[in-house]
């Protein structure tokens, strides 16, 4: 008789366990819960109050947030040595805290509790020892620098609905803004604002689909070089960039953005997702990485269709009302080492457009039906 294979999904569950346990004092300036109360039907974490009683503040804004990783988690070779494999899936646990965190973060939320679901077809295959060495070392990385604790998730065995050998990587989020500040909804957002580009590490969590073509037009596949001499799948492998410690400084500091706003699917067009009549004139870019200009000259793809599909650099977009206040980001950016530039600013039009200066590009509305 066919049954769901429980010796496996025990030895994998009792690991994510295991990982959740290194995650308890993460968010204790927000609440705690106790080691030993991890492996229950439902955890519990327990919210401190206190700082915003201690301001005055009358409610709490809250977010529970869904994800998925996408397709990432299958942008390799097939024969990565263990060291690499490890290296691989360490940086696909990053991914999956960052899909789920900056998406929060862009509202000026902080993550607090992050969970997992993880189903699969044969658990046994893919929770595997290098598998959950490398993904719980990166996941729980991505949760100590996000500040927000592991609550052990789901890892269904579903014979008929998961291809063979894949697992299919998402989960949740509880956040919450804090004490004193509202959310960034973007309903600030008007002419004169200005802009601050804040660098990516990459192509980060979108574009993989085709990504993956790319690959597999390549002389070495993903073991085919770039310039500086990087393989083609660490390049894309890259950890993603966790956004919400520069969000919670800038707020610290005063700072309140009318906007934030992280580029991933569409590319630049992100910029005037606003539905706001306003265009978007940027001044100042960042360095293009690398694997973007690769992409580009193996694609023979126009930088026009690139910012459109990558974020070509490009990671989070703060805007926020003073010249001022966008150097302060620049500097806060700086110091926690991510490279940023004030980019530009915002001014009235008759539709939503994004204006591009060095590069004489504009994208309008028309092609670009999301809107905040």
């Amino acid at each position: 008789m066919d049954h769901v294979n429980y010796n496996s999904l025990d030895q994998a569950k009792n690991a994510f366990i295991e990982a959740s346990k290194k995650t308890v004092d993460f968010a204790k300036d927000y609440g705690f819960i106790p080691a030993s109360g991890f492996g229950a039907s439902a955890n519990v974490f327990t919210l401190d109050l206190k700082p915003f009683l201690k301001t005055g503040a009358d409610r709490l804004h809250i977010t529970l947030l869904p994800e998925g990783l996408g397709t990432s988690d299958d942008a390799r070779p097939e024969d990565l040595n263990e060291e690499d494999l490890k290296t691989f899936w360490r940086n696909i646990g990053i991914k999956t805290v960052a899909v789920m965190t900056n998406d929060a973060a862009s509202t000026g939320m902080q993550s607090i509790l992050i969970s997992l679901y993880l189903p699969s077809s044969n658990p046994e295959v893919v929770f595997n020892p290098i598998f959950m060495e490398g993904f719980l070392n990166g996941f729980v990385e991505g949760c100590r620098q996000v500040g927000c604790v592991y609550f052990s998730g789901e890892t269904p065995q579903l014979k008929n609905k998961i291809v063979e050998n894949k697992l299919d990587i998402g989960g949740a989020l509880f956040g919450l803004m804090p004490p004193n500040a509202n959310p960034i909804d973007g309903q600030n957002l008007k002419a004169g604002n200005q802009m601050v580009f804040i660098q990516s590490s990459g192509p980060h969590d979108n574009g993989f689909t085709s990504l993956r073509q790319i690959a597999g037009e390549l002389p070495e596949g993903y073991h085919t070089q770039l310039p500086s001499g990087m393989e083609y799948w660490r390049a894309i492998n890259a950890p993603s960039i966790l956004y919400t410690p520069l969000v919670q400084t800038m707020l610290k500091a005063g700072i309140k953005p009318t906007n934030l706003e992280p580029i991933s699917g569409h590319g630049w067009q992100k910029i005037m997702r606003n539905k706001k009549p306003l265009r978007y004139v940027i001044e100042n870019v960042l360095p293009v990485p690398e694997i973007f200009e690769f992409i580009q000259n193996h694609t023979q793809s126009s930088q026009k269709d690139m910012i459109k599909i990558f974020n070509y650099g490009v990671g989070l977009v703060a805007f926020v009302e003073t010249k001022s206040d966008a150097e302060k980001v620049v500097e806060l950016a700086k110091a926690q080492n991510l490279n940023a530039v004030h980019a530009g600013y915002v001014e009235n039009a008759d539709a939503r457009s994004v204006h591009v200066k060095p590069w004489n590009i504009t994208l309008e509305s028309d092609q670009f039906l999301l809107a905040q």
